[in-house]
C-alpha cells in the first residue's frame, strides 16, 4: 500500500495512525491519555474468562485526535485486541501511514500474542511502525533483544518503553513513529517537531 498525503480543509496534513496490540495491552488508555478530543470508544462488558484482566473490551475501535501543529494532525484509531474481532484490523488499517504495536511488558503471553497481530499488519501494508512496551519505565538491552528476536524486527524498527497513562511517555512513542511517517510521506529525512508543537 503506497503512502499518500491526505489534506485537511485548511491545508494541513492529516495522518492516520493505528494503535494495535494484544488484549489488555493498554491501547484505549494510550489514546485517551493523548487525545485532545473525547475519545470515541466501543467498549462492551466482558463475560468470558478474560474478565479477570479487565471489565470491558474494545469491540470495534477507539478514535482520538492530536494536533501536532497547524500543518499536521494525527488521527488515532485503536483496534480490538481479541482475535474474535480481528476482522476490524484490516478495516481500521486501510489508509494508515503508520502504526504502534503496544505490548503489555508485565505479561509474557502479551509478546507471544503480538506475533500474530504483527504478521497480520505486515501483510496489510508496508508502513512504518514502532513497538511500545507498556507498563515499563526502562528497557534493558536483554529485554529489547528478546522482543526483537520474538517479533523478528530489524534494527530500523524502534522499540520503546511506555506508560500508557502518562502523557509525556505516550508523546515519546508517537514522536518515534512520527519521524518515520513524515520521512515516508515527504520522501525526505524527517525533522524533529518544533518546540511549540501542541502534542
Amino acid at each position: 500500500m503506497s503512502a499518500s498525503k491526505p489534506r485537511r480543509k485548511h491545508g494541513g496534513t492529516a495522518v492516520k495512525i493505528v494503535v494495535t496490540g494484544p488484549f489488555s495491552a493498554g491501547k484505549t488508555t494510550l489514546i485517551r491519555t493523548i487525545s485532545e478530543i473525547t475519545v470515541l470508544s466501543t467498549e462492551k462488558d466482558i463475560s468470558d474468562h478474560t474478565r479477570s484482566r479487565k471489565a470491558e473490551t474494545t469491540v470495534a475501535m477507539d478514535f482520538g485526535r492530536i494536533t501536532i501543529d497547524r500543518d499536521l494532525v494525527l488521527y488515532l484509531f485503536g483496534t480490538p485486541g481479541q482475535d474474535r474481532f480481528d476482522f476490524m484490523w484490516e478495516i481500521l488499517g486501510e489508509g494508515m501511514l503508520g502504526y504502534i504495536l503496544l505490548i503489555d511488558s508485565s505479561r509474557e503471553d502479551s509478546l507471544e500474542e503480538a506475533v500474530g497481530i504483527l504478521a497480520a499488519f505486515r501483510k496489510m501494508a508496508r508502513v512504518p511502525f514502532v513497538v511500545a512496551l507498556n507498563r515499563t519505565e526502562g528497557l534493558e538491552p536483554a529485554d529489547e533483544a528478546n522482543v526483537r528476536s520474538v517479533l523478528e524486527l530489524d534494527d530500523a524498527v524502534p522499540v520503546v518503553p511506555c506508560d500508557a497513562t502518562d502523557r509525556e511517555s505516550v508523546k515519546s512513542v508517537l514522536l518515534a513513529l512520527l519521524y518515520s511517517v513524515v520521512d515516508t510521506i515527504d520522501g525526505a529525512p524527517a525533522e524533529r517537531p518544533a518546540q511549540t508543537a501542541r502534542v
